[in-house]
């Protein structure tokens, strides 16, 4: 038998970032700013180091990963692909499935790959303070985790909901140095004009984003890290794909569909965009994003421009929207709650090049109950949107009897998501549709373009 685990030698860790830019059919749509006119580079540099906004708007194939981040990465990199056997077994399916384990970062998920680069490009640039944003705190830990590697004080605005419901996530950023304050706080203009409108907000990534954005523009020591969405964000998490197409071409496979969990982007576009690369050169390859159907940005949203953040603050972007005021439920897969989607995303999705799937909490959960009892891993609840899909995929094989090779992401473990798993045992959990009607009241909000 072959191996279970795939593993790569450190000195495979990629030297470059893959830039998806350069193989798309169309140039992205511009950001665009209050006029309406595509803003200037220069619009950006209140709240991002230049380095950081020349690989915003890059058309290279191939950006160099910097030496010291390179260094870091074998921290966790090359993280390993596993073959799962046992999982296969229990389905009794003909399909190969392969999982990218990206669990074994010190905070626990795929989000340091791009935290450790955007802290690395801010302490080259003289920041000694960055403000972010986190859901499920996934994101939050890991710019802690780098923080404290390159002296950078690290403020979290954490969704009020996730601040609540994961309360060790917010313990791991302190013991990184952290300061973590729950939002919507009364520390911030657009923080205090949501308290306004509903005291009892659980809040939501876009008011986060809000109130991160408007402490980084408003301060000349602080800048602003962003964990998902922005084309640097996407470019940074490629070493995912990457390493997963060298670890298959080792045991002589290729995948049929590569899947990953879809919020902001990040994680889909770290282990797609190598392989849609081969896609725009003629193979055939299926690339997957999977979200919750209480959060349906890609299925349900509309894509046109809007802004990232729920006050307005940012430039407008064009993506898949459910409306920048969206009030998604306070669902466990907290790193999913967002109102758009990466702009890289929601194109290659617009032009049909990339597939796009909901599913619904209770068979997610379902789903990752399958995958621990087989493979032991107890997954993250954001990754158990993947695993739920991957699943559903194998099982059409077993019906078609066809021997497909699935590959998805293990983006996160679960180990600070018991609570969530206790409520899904306890029968607690429900499954939430967002409504036609609701996205239809949201779409009318929509920023009036041209």
């Amino acid at each position: 038998m072959s191996d279970t685990k795939i593993l790569l030698p450190e000195s495979e860790i990629p030297a470059q970032w893959y830039n998806v830019i350069a193989d798309m059919p169309n140039p992205p749509a511009p950001p665009l700013g209050p006029d309406g006119q595509p803003i200037t580079p220069d619009a950006l540099s209140a709240i991002f180091p230049d380095a950081l906004i020349e690989q915003e708007v890059s058309g290279e194939r191939w950006i160099d990963i910097p030496d010291e981040v390179r260094e870091i990465y074998r921290l966790w990199r090359p993280s390993p692909l596993f073959r799962a056997r046992r999982l296969e077994k229990a389905l009794g399916t003909p399909a190969r499935i392969y999982y990218k384990y990206e669990g074994v970062s010190p905070a626990g998920s795929h989000k340091p790959n791009t935290a450790l680069a955007q802290a690395w490009y801010n302490r080259e640039a003289g920041i000694r303070r960055l403000t972010t944003e986190t859901g499920a705190g996934q994101w939050g830990s890991s710019l802690a985790l780098v923080g404290q590697m390159f002296g950078i004080e690290v403020r979290v605005y954490m969704v009020k909901v996730s601040y609540e419901q994961k309360p060790f996530r917010r313990s791991m950023m302190q013991v990184w140095g952290a300061e973590v304050l729950a939002s919507p706080t009364d520390q911030t203009e657009a923080g205090r004009r949501i308290l306004a409108e509903d005291p009892d907000s659980p809040g939501s990534l876009g008011i986060a984003i809000s109130e991160a954005v408007e402490e980084a523009a408003s301060r000349d020591d602080t800048n602003y890290s962003l964990g998902s969405v922005l084309n640097h964000v996407l470019l940074h998490q490629t070493v995912i794909g990457q390493e997963a197409k060298r670890q298959l071409e080792m045991v002589g496979d290729y995948p049929d569909v590569v899947i990953a969990p879809c919020g902001g982007g990040s994680n889909f576009g770290g282990i797609a965009f190598p392989f849609f690369a081969d896609k725009a050169a003629g193979r055939e390859v299926r690339l997957l994003a999977v979200e919750p159907t209480s959060c349906p940005t890609l299925t349900k949203g509309q894509y046109a421009y809007d802004f990232g953040d729920t006050i307005g603050l940012t430039p407008l972007m064009k993506m898949y929207t459910l409306g920048h005021d969206f009030m998604p439920p306070g669902i466990h897969a907290g790193g999913l709650r967002y109102h758009g989607d990466s702009p890289l995303v929601s194109q290659l999705y617009h032009e049909g090049l990339i597939e796009a799937v909901a599913v619904p909490q209770l068979a997610t959960f379902e789903a990752g109950v399958a995958f621990a009892r087989a493979e032991g891993i107890i997954p993250a609840p954001e990754s158990c949107h993947a695993i739920c899909a991957a699943i559903d995929e194998a099982n059409r094989a077993r019906e078609t009897g066809e021997p497909k090779t699935i590959l998805f992401n293990l983006s996160g473990h679960g180990h600070f998501d018991m609570a969530a798993y206790d409520r899904y045992f306890n029968g607690e959990l429900e499954d939430f549709e967002y409504s036609e009607e609701a996205v239809r009241a949201s779409m009318a909000k929509l920023p009036k373009v041209g």
